[in-house]
């Protein structure tokens, strides 16, 4: 299966506290469109505080919107230069951290 995942790196000037929290905002807001079972379900993301990155599975439309809404908020908040987008590919590792890791 391919999947669409998304790993944000942000600049070291971006408070990562901001990051959690607006990628939390994301998936309330994500919520209110699909319901909260289907994000338990559907969604797949992680932080590395550690790594300054968030990785999201937009391989389902709820993590797609996720994805979206997320981006929104944070090209608001830090700015387009704060953050760089990279689209992967799945990979072992990274897809045993989203599994791991899963919806709030």
């Amino acid at each position: 299966m391919n999947r669409e995942i998304y790993r944000y790196n942000f600049t070291a000037g971006v408070p990562f506290k901001d990051v959690e929290e607006s990628l939390l905002l994301a998936v309330l807001a994500t919520e209110s469109l699909h319901g909260r079972s289907l994000v338990r379900l559907d969604a797949s993301f992680c932080l590395e505080e550690s790594r300054r990155t968030c990785v999201v599975d937009a391989g389902t439309e709820v993590g797609r919107h996720i994805a979206r809404i997320f981006t929104g908020f944070i090209t608001r908040e830090f700015g387009e230069e704060a953050f760089r987008v990279e689209r992967l590919g799945q990979s072992g590792e990274q897809e045993r951290k989203l599994q791991a890791t899963g919806a709030a």
